[in-house]
């Protein structure tokens, strides 16, 4: 489920954020003064609450890829460049396409940018909210978890029991978790095919599950990792991985980013009327 009223998603992060907040003033008075956000914990888990930003050129492209001019926006110059980043994907660095699926990404990666949902402001998809170059908050409590990004207010709950299959393909998927040791799984499918991974081309189709894992390292971060099976697209399954920072800035929010009325004219401006 994916809400978009963001008073009804604030009541509940305050409603879990209260929760924390006493059982973080208990433990305080029943053990000795945490050293660090990585020791504190809620029942019994890593209090992974907070605002966390991924710092790679992931958005731009999974794989390795060199600086470059964007083609038709010479305009804007050095604003509309392309920096170079290396490869967020786990072994040999690429991602193991059947070759009828790689001309696709190549045709994908040949439209952009109108090509990309992105530019629609359509809802990013899992994983690829997670790296986006904007910051989300995770808002955890007692049960499940809130997720809410900046980008296009996208937002998602991970289901911490009463697992179900997803009742309907959208854009976000279907979340379902556990905790393995201090480390949180998240096990999504129901996706539509209206995603990509990156500004690259780089897609799926519906038959796409993610499964991801967050592992708290430090007060300051936590290990990320988000295994990719597609059958109709991929020769294997692959996974990406890099790191994710807790905006520690005392007043860290994430602010909505509501980018549909900057898209209107873009994908409707054929339907105005000659005046």
């Amino acid at each position: 489920m994916q809400y978009r009223n963001w008073t009804a998603l604030l009541a509940i992060a305050a409603a879990a954020m209260t929760w924390c907040a006493t059982t973080s003033h208990a433990q305080q008075k029943t053990s000795a003064p945490a050293k660090s956000a990585r020791a504190a914990r809620i029942a019994g888990q890593p209090n992974i609450n907070g605002v966390w930003q991924a710092m790679t050129t992931a958005h731009w492209n999974l794989e390795a890829h060199s600086a470059e001019a964007l083609k038709g926006f010479w305009q804007l110059g050095s604003l509309a460049a392309i920096p170079a980043g290396q490869s967020v994907v786990d072994g040999d660095g690429r991602i193991p396409y059947k070759p009828e699926a790689l001309a696709k990404r190549d045709a994908n990666r040949a439209g952009w940018p109108s090509a990309d949902p992105e530019t629609k402001c359509y809802l990013p998809g899992i994983p690829r909210a997670t790296y986006m170059p904007y910051p989300f908050q995770i808002v955890q409590g007692g049960g499940n978890i809130l997720f809410v990004y900046s980008y296009s207010t996208a937002n998602r709950i991970v289901y911490m029991s009463n697992h179900q299959q997803p009742p309907v393909d959208t854009w976000m998927g279907w979340s379902n978790g556990h905790w393995d040791r201090d480390t949180l799984v998240v096990e999504n499918t129901g996706f539509n095919d209206s995603t990509w991974f990156d500004r690259a081309g780089n897609y799926h189709s519906g038959a796409l599950k993610v499964t991801e894992r967050f592992t708290p390292v430090d007060d300051s971060h936590m290990q990320y990792s988000a295994t990719i099976e597609d059958p109709n697209v991929f020769t294997r399954t692959w996974t990406i991985s890099m790191p994710l920072y807790r905006n520690i800035e005392p007043n860290a929010e994430v602010l909505e980013f509501k980018c549909v009325p900057f898209v209107e004219e873009l994908l409707y401006k054929d339907l105005e009327l000659n005046k």
